[in-house]
């Protein structure tokens, strides 16, 4: 079906659960990055999870690797609970191998985790291969609880998120996909797109 429109899929998400049997699925899908989105709740609740994942991740990026893949992670903002002078993001980015598992930042869920997606992007360059771009509304508080209080959704371009300094930055680190990704929206999704996208038009021109 996608290659009979024309299109290609350079990246996908597959979950944590049953990732070994779905690298084969994304190779016949043509993938660039094998993405896991969520790691599964009690591993995403300690620290020991996150060290665990990032074990594991590692091995999926080799296999990855072998495949003409590559392996990233996709944050939410559960990841930057704090765990002692740690947090869950930063023990993933400490124990994996840059060589082998790199990142899809969501801009929106660092900035609802009380972060500054500039200086995500800054800090961590080498990391960093992906972006999801969604607004934020104003007003609302930031969290690192992952909950329907922690949706606060508007069109690119539209909200708190610096997307002009944030798409310089990309261009300047050579990142070469980025996503539209708006989890939820209050007006039909394709008008929803076409918003985001003169926007991007905007943004980038």
């Amino acid at each position: 079906m996608i290659a009979d429109h024309g299109l290609r899929v350079p990246s996908g998400h597959f979950d944590y659960e049953g990732m070994d049997s779905k690298l084969e699925y994304a190779k016949e899908l043509g993938v660039d990055y094998v993405v896991c989105p969520m790691l599964p709740k009690p591993m995403g609740s300690s620290l020991d999870g996150f060290q665990k994942a990032a074990e594991q991740f590692n091995k999926w990026g080799e296999q990855a690797q072998k495949m003409g893949m590559r392996f990233a992670f996709h944050n939410h903002n559960y990841e930057f609970q704090q765990f002692g002078n740690t947090t869950g993001y930063h023990t993933l980015l400490a124990h994996t191998d840059p060589k082998l598992v790199s990142f899809e930042m969501d801009c929106y869920w660092i900035a609802q985790a009380g972060r500054d997606p500039v200086k995500m992007l800054e800090q961590h360059k080498d990391r960093i291969s992906m972006l999801h771009l969604k607004g934020r509304k104003a007003g609302f508080p930031t969290s690192q609880q992952l909950n329907s209080d922690a949706g606060h959704f508007t069109e690119v371009g539209t909200g708190t998120i610096d997307y002009k300094k944030i798409l310089s930055l990309a261009k300047q680190q050579g990142i070469k996909y980025m996503f539209v990704e708006q989890d939820a929206t209050s007006i039909p999704p394709m008008e929803s797109l076409r918003i985001s996208y003169q926007h991007l038009e905007r943004l980038i021109a």
